[in-house]
């Protein structure tokens, strides 16, 4: 975590993002200001306004920023589709060591299909099939005959993941961790991740309870039963899918937030794209932006101000019944921030 400036703030890097990016960026922080400014920004560019200012997706003076506050709140970035982009965010997990990756479910507005889901995915951030080692082989002429991908889970990367998990729910009173895998089939390469946790799990008797499921029994039931879950564990690419399944339990990704942590950086994020359709309309939903910060200043050791910030947000939705068009409402992004703002001033 970065230093602190002279009014007590915590320095941190503002990555205001692509599309509605900016919209929403906008009122996240209009909302934090109301909460007494936590954070001394250090806005700098990524995605297609990376492009722009510096030609690079992930800029130089970006990298550069967050190495120095170790911290970063960044909107929806855009890779662009070929010219030899990697993924912003692959860089970002790779560069950092972003090994964890939290996603929290949590329903915020009743009378959906799914009421009072409460979960968390945590998902292995920089191993697994998504380390793309990939190669083709030609046959008979075709160059792209054969398609080859290798995945890369260590024993180390495992531990790592699985005691983050165990920790985090005895930290947040959690009772059960759940091991998501696919070790019947996958022997080898998620083979490993169980048999690390049967290592793990012990450590932690008494605190909280603990089982596995295979990945595909795990999504049926995330569907039919999904109150059985309290956290999830589980590998890279398992792990991308089933959070954003879960994100579909409360509403979907626009209600997302994302939390990536390293051992020497942590990058909070609206999981949700750029939505470039919507963009400069003013219509935005930032709740998945606004989350995210709440779970960096829980990070910073403010959960005092995040726990305020989830009741202003849950008496806005909910009581002054404000929502954006997205959420059956017709409230614009600022009317929505500016109503947790009088929430926010009410609560103090």
């Amino acid at each position: 975590m970065g230093g602190q400036d002279k009014d007590g703030a915590i320095e941190a890097t503002l990555i205001p993002g692509d599309g509605i990016g900016p919209e929403i960026t906008r009122a996240v922080v209009a909302v934090l200001e109301a909460l007494g400014s936590p954070f001394a920004w250090d806005t700098q560019q990524g995605g297609l306004a990376g492009i722009e200012a510096h030609g690079d997706p992930l800029p130089g003076v970006t990298l550069d920023s967050i190495r120095r506050t170790r911290l970063a709140l960044k909107g929806p970035l855009t890779t662009p589709v070929g010219g030899g982009f990697r993924s912003v965010n692959v860089r970002l997990r790779e560069e950092f060591g972003l090994y964890a990756n939290v996603r929290p479910a949590k329903t915020m507005v009743p009378g959906g299909r799914y009421e009072d889901i409460d979960l968390v995915i945590v998902r292995e951030n920089v191993e697994g099939l998504y380390v793309a080692f990939e190669h083709y082989i030609p046959i008979d002429g075709d160059p792209h005959a054969v398609a080859i991908s290798s995945g890369v889970n260590t024993r180390a990367g495992s531990r790592r993941i699985l005691e983050f998990a165990f920790d985090y729910a005895v930290r947040n009173g959690r009772k059960k961790v759940t091991v998501v895998h696919k070790a019947n089939v996958l022997k080898a390469l998620t083979g490993i991740f169980l048999e690390t946790a049967k290592e793990v799990a012990p450590r932690y008797a008494g605190k909280v309870e603990w089982d596995d499921r295979i990945v595909d029994a795990c999504a049926m039931q995330l569907v039919l039963d999904p109150w059985r879950f309290d956290v999830i564990v589980t590998t890279n690419l398992f792990g991308d899918i089933l959070s954003d399944q879960a994100a579909g339990l409360i509403g979907g990704l626009g209600m997302a937030p994302g939390a990536n942590i390293g051992a020497n950086a942590a990058i909070f994020e609206a999981v949700h794209g750029s939505a470039p359709d919507i963009a400069g309309k003013g219509v935005a939903n930032p709740l998945a932006m606004l989350l995210a910060s709440a779970l960096m200043l829980e990070h910073v050791g403010r959960g005092d101000l995040a726990a305020r910030m989830r009741t202003a947000v849950a008496k806005t939705l909910n009581r002054d019944n404000i929502r954006t068009r997205d959420l059956g409402g017709a409230a614009s992004t600022m009317e929505f921030a500016e109503a947790v703002i009088r929430r926010v001033r009410n609560e103090a």
